[in-house]
């Protein structure tokens, strides 16, 4: 077992101990609608944001243990020399431990593993009476799936176990073409299937460039792309057949580009700004910065928000949503992963497909596209992604435990 500790700084104990007294003096006081702190607002609540350790790897149980505050980036780079990483590695690198039990994570290999949270075997709870509590499925069957999507309304994740799977140093990506849609959904069910590769995703280019996209872990590469300053990941799956990536390079893939939310920054997608400002404007962690603060902007020139959701349809109806998308919407790329999600309303273990929309304007003062997708997941059977984790909310156990874990209603979800 390798023990990762920064000994310039508290332990974990010592960490989660400072949370309990704060919680237990809150629910003396009688303080409620509390949010958790997050590192750009702290003071506002409880303050998370020194749990951000990765506490234990085991390469031969092939099991991590860390704190929620750990970003998928280091975890990444903290296993994949040991060979290992999580099951589902959500593709931006700010993503954290915590917001993938919050969020229903999912990546492209989804259609083996279902969510990053099936890959959860263990969680220390704080809950709103200051008790700390550790939870698995086969102890606390009723609540540890409540806590997937709860949003810290059930209490404070302070710490979590889970699996993790074999990884080599490079991954091998294959690019399928289709001109219509019946032979990619066919190609993607046969591979889904035979499940003889690692990752499984596709991206629609256009209405007649559908590619289907498929990687597999190799030792060796002849050469190796590089898509994090002038080369444009998502680009590349519409020219290429074949390419080859360092594996986190693969699997933070869209990160450069937030998946493709530069192309609506005017030249962010032209190498020479790239060259000049690109330290400073590309990657998940500086949109996102400067998105919040150009947000007061933002609002004021637009009418609604753009256009960024996830939604889960079932793989048989998948192709009835597609044919209205290339009729009304028609905005590209379109990006699908297919995934099994355990949790995800009635739908059980069905293959589900991701059907991913980002950065869709939405200023037609005659119809919101928001509501116009909701709408059509609906008559298709399907979800949105955040609503399937939101789910447990309104589960008949939640309640109960609401009352247990936190009685005096201390933790709410915050909106931010």
């Amino acid at each position: 077992m390798i023990r990762h500790a920064d000994v310039s700084l508290p332990n974990h104990d010592e960490r989660v101990d400072a949370l309990v007294q704060q919680v237990r003096e809150l629910a003396v006081t009688g303080v409620h609608d509390l949010p958790l702190a997050t590192p750009r607002a702290r003071g506002r609540g409880l303050d998370v944001s020194a749990l951000t350790h990765v506490l234990e790897i085991d390469p031969e149980r092939r099991r991590c243990i860390a704190e929620p505050g750990v970003r998928f980036r280091d975890l990444v780079r903290a296993t994949l020399p040991l060979g290992l990483v999580p099951t589902v590695v959500p593709e931006l690198e700010r993503f954290t431990l915590g917001g993938a039990v919050a969020r229903c994570a999912i990546a492209s290999t989804s259609f083996r593993h279902g969510g990053f949270f099936d890959s959860v075997d263990e969680l220390e709870l704080l809950t709103g009476t200051g008790e700390l509590l550790t939870l698995t499925p086969d102890r606390d069957p009723a609540l540890f799936p409540l806590l997937h999507g709860s949003h810290g309304t059930l209490g404070v994740i302070t710490r979590l176990g889970f699996r993790l799977v074999p990884a080599r140093p490079f991954v091998r990506l294959r690019y399928l073409r289709h001109r219509d849609f019946a032979s990619f959904q066919a190609a993607l069910r046969c591979h889904v299937a035979a499940g003889e590769v690692d990752f499984i995703d596709g991206i629609i280019h256009a209405a007649d460039h559908l590619t289907v996209c498929l990687g597999e872990y190799v030792d060796h590469a002849p050469y190796l792309s590089d898509y994090r300053r002038d080369d444009i990941y998502y680009k590349s799956t519409r020219h290429r057949a074949l390419d080859y990536l360092p594996s986190e390079h693969y699997l933070f893939r869209f990160d450069t580009e937030c998946h493709w939310l530069t192309r609506t920054i005017p030249g962010l997608e032209q190498p020479l700004l790239r060259r000049l400002l690109g330290n400073q404007l590309l990657g998940s962690c500086n949109l996102q910065r400067w998105s919040r603060r150009l947000a007061p902007v933002i609002r004021q020139l637009q009418r609604r928000p753009d256009v960024n959701l996830d939604l889960l349809i079932p793989d048989s109806r998948v192709a009835d949503f597609y044919r209205w998308h290339a009729r009304e919407p028609r905005f590209y790329p379109l990006w699908l992963i297919p995934c099994r999600l355990p949790g995800a309303g009635p739908h059980g273990r069905e293959l589900l497909i991701d059907c991913a929309i980002r950065g869709m304007p939405n200023d037609e003062p005659e119809r919101d596209w928001s509501a116009l997708f909701a709408a059509q997941t609906a008559t298709c059977g399907g979800l949105e992604l955040h609503r399937a984790c939101d789910s447990n909310l309104q589960q008949p156990h939640y309640s109960a435990a609401k009352q247990r874990l936190d009685p005096h209603a201390l933790f709410r979800r915050d909106p931010s």
